[in-house]
């Protein structure tokens, strides 16, 4: 049985996504760089939770995540230094999502090497919503296997 992969969402999509970053300690290994994707709930036209799920689905594929649940992969340097701009490549052939202003603390760890642990969650999010409802809305997405990961760093020319 052969199982379809959604397709990778273009910008009309991730244009509308909720990413979020952070970074957290993690003894003995010292801090861990996070990144959230997340979509709030339906609020455009022609949007629906299958719909939001189905593109969420498409670019945790492309980037080659697997189930929280799962051994978190390697996908490979993802991300990219364009200008003064983080962008992430999730698999679309013609465009990238840029890091919406990560705080100066974590873009250093990143690009000091730093890996980041990316997280898809398929469950709505409000936009806006602060480190608490963030770091609950992680621990539940991957208790309930919601959510998809991979480690990612930054491209080295």
């Amino acid at each position: 049985m052969v199982i379809a992969v959604p397709p990778v969402p273009g910008p009309a999509f991730v244009g509308g996504v909720v990413v979020s970053t952070w970074l957290d300690a993690a003894p003995p290994t010292g801090l861990v760089a996070w990144m959230l994707i997340a979509h709030p709930p339906p609020r455009r036209p022609g949007e629906s939770v299958e719909r939001i799920e189905t593109s969420l689905l498409g670019m945790a594929g492309g980037l080659g995540l697997r189930a929280a649940s799962g051994r978190v992969p390697n996908i490979g340097d993802r991300l990219t230094v364009r200008g003064p701009h983080l962008v992430l490549d999730y698999g679309h052939p013609d465009f990238c999502l840029r890091v919406p202003r990560p705080t100066v603390r974590w873009a250093e760890h990143v690009l000091g090497g730093v890996p980041v642990c990316l997280v898809i969650g398929l469950d709505a999010i409000a936009s806006g919503a602060g480190r608490d409802a963030i770091e609950g809305y992680v621990d539940r997405s991957t208790a309930r296997d919601r959510a998809y990961m991979g480690a990612t760093a930054v491209c080295r020319p």
